[in-house]
């Protein structure tokens, strides 16, 4: 893209005010705005929803554990025939730092061992190899950012994959929104740099999409995906009854899900919505679904999502490119002002801009609630100290037995 292609395309959004600085810059600089340019996603910025445009929630019962174990034989059968055949791979969320653990590094980096090391992105591949060692190598697509690419690869290598076969190991980069002020002009970070950053949990797929390995996964026959967050160091992934009953009931989808803790317990929570399966986030609960319950006096709203799912890759692809909601998330955002002074606000200054998963659950026809035990698969890391901290997944995965 040459800079009279780059006005042209700001001019069509209103944004030309992004080039005001562009003959200060030296060639180098100069190219790197532009490529910028290029590739950024400004389109995040034509659909933007408030989070009160939601539609009619309804309750939506879970395969539950019990009826799980009845039928786990033929699920884990299931399972396991597509592991083997190699039609399933796992895409890994890690775009992003470690910053509320007070790490400013990939999250996947940080070291929750006490008496030797024990990494976050370790942990992930100790999990998914109690499935590879046994059934076969599958493909790991590890989502980055441009914030920690290199330094995801590069702990990567010198960890040596965590014993993990790097020929079936691929990162790809998670797309960037541009962060804007109140009314929704660009800012500038610097005079030759836009401010962005990434498109949130909900863009794994586009992301993954125009990284080229969609197709790739396709020519070795993959034809289900798992996706799943960096924060859970106790989860399992990629097992086979989790696939098999996703496979086995002709759904598009499937979620693994926690009974709730408490009735206000801060997490996402599955329903149908306008008859579409759907995520409620905890703060858009009313106090009456917080405490709806059943005749026996079981919550409704009971299972909380853990960001550990299964899709078919078809399905994926037959709704790729459908628009879903942007949000408008308030951040403080460094910025260089109208007199091209930078600025650190102490306040949030302006958005950020994310799509999230459960938007792209609801564009589903159908998808499987599948119940896990907490103390079994549920041992986020979030914060430093307190609920779903270090603290709280260390004590989890020491009652499994795991030495720290």
């Amino acid at each position: 893209m040459d800079y009279r292609e780059a006005y042209e395309k700001l001019k069509e959004i209103g944004q030309e005010h992004l080039l005001r600085y562009y003959e200060e810059l030296d060639p180098d600089a100069q190219k790197k705005l532009l490529f910028q340019i290029e590739n950024i996603d400004f389109t995040v910025l034509d659909h933007v929803i408030e989070t009160s445009e939601r539609g009619c929630f309804e309750p939506c019962p879970a395969l539950t554990v019990s009826e799980i174990e009845n039928h786990r034989a033929e699920y884990e059968e299931e399972g396991i025939s597509l592991l083997k055949a190699g039609k399933v791979a796992a895409v890994l969320l890690a775009g992003g730092q470690g910053t509320r653990l007070g790490f400013h590094h990939p999250k996947g980096m940080y070291n929750i061992g006490k008496t030797h090391d024990v990494f976050i992105f370790q942990r992930i591949i100790e999990n998914l190899r109690e499935v590879t060692d046994l059934y076969g190598p599958l493909y790991l697509c590890i989502m980055t950012s441009t914030l920690n690419r290199a330094e995801s690869e590069s702990f990567f290598k010198e960890h040596d994959y965590f014993g993990y076969d790097p020929s079936y190991i691929r990162f790809f980069v998670q797309d960037m929104a541009p962060c804007t002020d109140f009314s929704g002009k660009v800012l500038l970070e610097e005079k030759g740099k836009i401010a962005e950053s990434p498109n949130g949990n909900g863009g794994w797929f586009s992301s993954l999409y125009r990284s080229g390995l969609v197709s790739f996964l396709k020519e070795k026959g993959v034809t289900y995906l798992t996706a799943f967050g960096v924060d859970n160091v106790l989860q399992k992934i990629n097992d086979p009854a989790f696939i098999g009953a996703v496979a086995k009931s002709g759904c598009d989808c499937g979620g693994k899900v926690v009974v709730k803790n408490a009735p206000d317990e801060r997490v996402g929570v599955f329903c149908l919505e306008d008859g579409r399966p759907s995520i409620v986030e905890y703060y858009e609960m009313t106090d009456e679904m917080i405490h709806l319950c059943d005749e026996r006096g079981h919550l409704l709203y009971a299972y909380g999502v853990i960001l550990n799912y299964c899709f078919r890759l078809d399905k994926l692809e037959k709704l790729f490119g459908s628009a879903l909601p942007v949000h408008r998330v308030k951040k403080k955002i460094p910025y260089l002002n109208d007199a091209g002074e930078f600025v650190e606000p102490d306040t949030p200054n302006g958005c950020k801009y994310e799509l999230l998963i459960l938007d792209l659950i609801h564009i589903f026809d159908t998808c499987l609630p599948y119940e896990v035990l907490r103390e079994a698969e549920f041992a986020p890391v979030k914060n430093a100290t307190g609920i779903d901290s270090v603290e709280s997944a260390r004590e989890l995965l020491e009652k499994t037995g795991y030495v720290l």
